[in-house]
């Protein structure tokens, strides 16, 4: 795959989920994250500027004729998606202390009628 391809693939993804999960709104990526910046942490809203910033400047710049660092470029494309999904994720509800509290309180009354 070369690097336009890989730039714009990668980018069209992410535009996707920021538009299906966080209702993003906006010509391109920049304009996306834009728009819900205030809903994301601002090291991932900086991640992804960068994979836009980069993604311009191989479709746009004819003097730039392939991303400088590719498995970097690759790395936080692959971390951006990551963190977004995860934020998006409905939480996950874990309640180790329901059982518990149910045997405590079946003892306490079974102890209760014994006297």
């Amino acid at each position: 795959m070369s690097d336009i391809e890989l730039a714009i693939t990668r980018t069209k993804a992410l535009e996707a989920l920021l538009e299906q999960a966080f209702n993003a709104t906006g010509k391109g990526l920049h304009d996306k994250v834009t728009s819900v910046q205030n809903r994301l942490p601002q090291p991932l809203v900086r991640k992804i500027r960068f994979v836009a910033t980069v993604r311009n400047k191989i479709v746009h710049e004819s003097d730039y004729k392939h991303i400088d660092d590719r498995d970097g470029y690759i790395r936080a494309c692959d971390e951006a998606e990551a963190e977004l999904r995860a934020l998006a994720a409905p939480p996950k509800v874990i309640n180790k202390g329901c059982l518990g509290l149910v045997l405590l309180v079946g003892v306490v009354g079974a102890v209760w009628r014994l006297t």
